[in-house]
């Protein structure tokens, strides 16, 4: 994301780095002629324009191209501009995410919806003068016609001469020209109507597929209520400022990514994270913004600006990924470069063969001709590919599953095999202590002993004993002397004794093999446990053993990806016996002892046999992540999981990756359904056209009527159900579920 300060400034060469918000795209084509267009004036480098976020950058010198011109030029295409400089000095402060309409207006204001109007009403009044005065039909609809092919015609010309002269408008002023010579005045007259129907319900429906980024913004609230002093202050949250303290009040959604300095509450994130589970947080928790807040109140301290909180971050990925092209659009884009020049042939031949040859009427002839000119456009087949990911990527971050690509979203579906990482991705990533096993006293006393020796520690075996404390209410006993002995042991003294947690061989070094029972070690630690032996001068008192535990989700997960046909196989740095006894738990093949190296050559081998898929952490599995076919990290929206791999799991579960399995299958499925309907019809009505049967405005309906239901059809993946909130379901996902 660009910051304020650098936009506008100068860059290498006196070229300035511009952005500009262009209004009225709806379809890929248009930011492909607008492209073309600003690409050939003198001056201007580094042209890139998103359909999807609607934001023209470029670099710009305006000493060869005055900003004016430039502005001039798109306008001229029939599109609206606004300088992205002056939103971001009247907007100062506020997080520009790229996706509102800097026109604001509703869709029966804009300009196209007056021109629609226009040309409908003298449509209706022509075939209401026809009615009344039959003499005059042949002339009744020509204004209709005139104003469509004076708009559509300029337009045209103005794009022929920028470099785009196989355009739409470009067919069909031909058309209607053509139909207006050879004195079809009615259906020229319709032609412009629909045509400009068409392109009304294309811009409603590419509204509709940007509000789905949209409505992510819309998650922050507008306002916060500051902490000053004793009183709480109400403020934009567009202003907020890290290391203020904010309150949030019980339904009150969190204005800021932040951490609880007081309050403990249950606040869902499940717009963000795709967890629909409320997260219990308390003093130290880290919230997001957009969360709401369940129950209690709480003072959060603001770690992020508005500009660079969690919700600004995926949406600015989220557009990236938009804005970049799958294979299959690639590929489309290629094929429509020169499928248009290669049906204006065909008209052609359509128009002169059969009188010339064989002596035809040129009345019918050109009449078909002129026909095959409007069925020939391309836009729903350059549509059918970029509409369908687009919708697929918004779904995906709706839902907690970040897609940083249209080629990773392609790849998703087509994996076969899924390599885990073990800790922090399969497990919960901190050891839980699952067994006590006094050998003198009880349960309670053991622990006590264990805990008066590791409070105050960070190690994590620590941690988790003192956690069991906690929870069991184990009251914490004083101890003094405490000392560490590092790989080895903690000891203190307590109650008067020298208390040692340690392992198993430094018990046996301490107190030798006798007393200890090493039946009972071996047993536990087959189970893929670790082991500390608690000693009191010597003599052991118990044995406490823990084991980082599974996510609760990774069964399901794993059983979600068997019934789509993905195998799952984990791989972990820990001995085998661990990891087998995680494994088996799981249900998942297990490859133990490696190294990061040996990791990517496991990831090479599953290469070699299927697309394969690495889901890590995404902080120490960079290079298994970057090997594999498409890297997903487990991230929970950290820095981490943002910026690395092609897909991240906002809300940390291991069911996400069969949800962005379906959710790629589904969209592909999308795509797939939406080139045979642009081909389809165009096959259809080609045919009857030759054969006499279509009139002109049927014709433009193949494009246009084609283009409406391609952008529909792929906007169903903005409401299909997810999956992780009925595992049972993520098998069964279709693009029928949108």
């Amino acid at each position: 994301m660009l910051d304020e300060a650098h936009i506008g400034q100068a860059t290498a060469g006196g070229k300035s780095a511009v952005r500009y918000k262009v209004a009225g795209m709806d379809c890929p084509s248009c930011a492909t002629k607008i492209e073309t267009a600003v690409g050939r004036l003198p001056g201007i480098e580094d042209v890139s324009l998103s359909y999807h976020s609607q934001v023209l950058k470029l670099r710009l010198d305006e000493t060869a191209t005055p900003r004016e011109r430039l502005e001039g030029t798109i306008r001229s295409l029939g599109f609206g501009v606004e300088d992205m400089d002056h939103i971001q000095v009247v907007a100062k402060g506020e997080a520009d995410t790229g996706t509102t309409d800097s026109a604001g207006q509703l869709w029966w204001t804009t300009p196209k919806a007056r021109l629609t109007g226009l040309i409908g009403l003298l449509v209706a009044v022509g075939f209401l003068i026809s009615w009344i005065l039959p003499a005059l039909a042949d002339y009744a609809l020509v204004p209709a016609a005139l104003v469509g092919l004076v708009v559509f015609g300029r337009r045209a010309l103005t794009l022929a001469r920028v470099g785009s002269p196989f355009s739409i408008e470009m067919l069909m002023s031909i058309a209607t020209a053509g139909a207006l010579i050879i004195g079809e005045t009615a259906e020229a007259s319709i032609v412009v109507l629909l045509f400009a129907v068409g392109e009304l319900l294309e811009g409603v429906a590419a509204g509709s597929a940007r509000s789905g980024i949209a409505a992510l913004a819309a998650l922050v609230p507008r306002t916060a209520l500051v902490i000053d002093g004793e009183t709480a202050r109400e403020v934009p949250a567009s202003r907020l400022e890290i290391g203020q303290v904010v309150l949030v009040r019980p339904g009150d959604r969190i204005p800021a990514d932040g951490e609880v300095v007081d309050g403990e509450s249950d606040v869902d994130e499940s717009p963000i994270t795709g967890e629909s589970v409320p997260v219990p947080k308390q003093v130290g928790s880290p919230v997001i913004a957009g969360g709401i807040n369940a129950t209690g109140a709480l003072r959060v301290r603001v770690t992020r600006a508005a500009a660079d909180n969690t919700i600004a971050r995926i949406i600015h990925l989220v557009e990236e990924a938009q804005a970049s092209k799958s294979p299959t659009a690639r590929f489309i884009e290629r094929f429509s470069a020169r499928y248009t020049p290669f049906v204006i042939l065909v008209a052609v031949l359509t128009v002169l063969v059969p009188p010339l040859a064989f002596g035809a009427d040129w009345h019918t002839w050109i009449y078909r001709g002129l026909a095959l000119l409007l069925i020939g456009c391309p836009c729903a087949l350059v549509l059918s590919t970029p509409a369908a990911i687009t919708s697929g990527i918004a779904a995906g971050a709706r839902r907690g599953l970040l897609i940083k690509g249209g080629a990773a979203l392609e790849t998703i579906g087509r994996v076969r095999a899924i390599a885990f990482d073990k800790t922090g991705t399969l497990t919960q990533g901190r050891p839980q202590v699952t067994d006590l096993v006094p050998l003198t006293g009880t349960d309670r006393f053991l622990l006590g002993m264990a805990t008066a020796v590791e409070n105050g520690s960070s190690h994590p075996i620590a941690r988790a004993i003192l956690d069991r404390a906690a929870g069991d209410g184990v009251p914490l006993r004083p101890a003094r002397e405490q000392k560490a002995l590092p790989g080895r042991a903690a000891q203190a003294m307590v109650g008067g004794k020298l208390v040692e947690v340690g392992s198993p061989r430094y018990a046996v070094e301490r107190c030798g093999s006798g007393g200890m029972p090493a039946t009972r070690i071996a047993a536990l630690e087959d189970e893929g446990k670790t082991v500390v032996v608690v000693l009191a001068d010597e003599q052991p008192v118990g044995l406490i053993a823990l084991r980082d535990e599974p996510r609760p989700d990774a069964v399901r997960g794993i059983a979600a990806l068997r019934k789509l046909g993905v195998s799952s196989v984990m791989l972990t740095g820990d001995n085998a016996r661990t990891g087998q006894a995680i494994g088996r738990k799981l249900g998942v093949e297990v490859k133990a002892g490696l190294l990061p190296e040996d990791k990517l050559n496991e990831i090479a081998v599953l290469k070699a046999e299927a697309p394969v898929a690495m889901v890590g952490d995404g902080i120490n599995d960079g290079p298994a992540l970057a090997a594999a076919d498409v890297g997903i990290a487990m991230g929970g929206g950290t820095d981490v999981a943002l910026e690395t791999a092609d897909a991240a799991l906002l809300g940390n579960r291991v069911e996400g990756v069969a949800d962005l399995i379906a959710l790629s299958r589904a969209t592909m499925t999308n795509i797939h359904q939406n080139v045979a309907v642009a081909l389809g019809l165009k096959a259809v009505f080609l045919v009857t056209t030759l054969l006499g049967v279509t009139d002109l405005w049927l014709a433009i309906l193949a494009d246009t009527g084609a283009t409406v239901l391609v952008t529909l059809n792929a906007l169903r993946l903005l409401r299909r159900s997810s999956a992780q909130h009925n595992p049972a379901r993520a098998s069964q996902l279709s693009p029928q579920d949108s």
